[in-house]
């Protein structure tokens, strides 16, 4: 179900709780990002309404969602990126790292890992920084 973006400061401000064993939050996080697809990469379940650790994004034309993700590894070497976000107006300038190895769960409960590089890295880190309650 596509659902609405949340856009108040203090909801998003919150930091997320973990995932259900197999959250229904996934697909509705899924389908929305999916009807933003034309100007949005990435979304964290607390956009939607949910304060729960999960996060959808687009790497290459699939949908990858992840159930409490979390980074194992990053880069040492950082770079600047301008970063928008649908729940909040403007830009802001952030550092990321080039690279990310995640561990996460996927929707059928299944254990993942793997490294993301260039744009998927960063879009990862956005959606880590929602599910901790930062606002970027």
């Amino acid at each position: 179900m596509i659902r609405p973006i949340v856009t108040d400061p203090l909801v998003l401000s919150q930091p997320a709780e973990p995932a259900l064993r197999r959250d229904p939050a996934a697909r509705d996080l899924a389908d929305t990002l999916r009807a933003h697809r034309d100007h949005c990469l990435g979304m964290a379940a607390n956009m939607i309404g949910i304060p729960r650790a999960v996060i959808a994004f687009f790497d290459g034309g699939a949908v990858v969602v992840m159930l409490d993700p979390a980074v194992l590894r990053a880069s040492p070497e950082t770079y600047e990126a301008e970063e928008g976000c649908l729940s909040l107006p403007g830009t802001r300038t952030v550092r990321r790292a080039r690279w990310v190895d995640m561990a996460w769960r996927d929707e059928k409960g299944r254990k993942r890992r793997a490294r993301f590089t260039r744009l998927a890295a960063e879009v990862i880190q956005h959606e880590m920084d929602h599910l901790a309650g930062r606002l970027v």
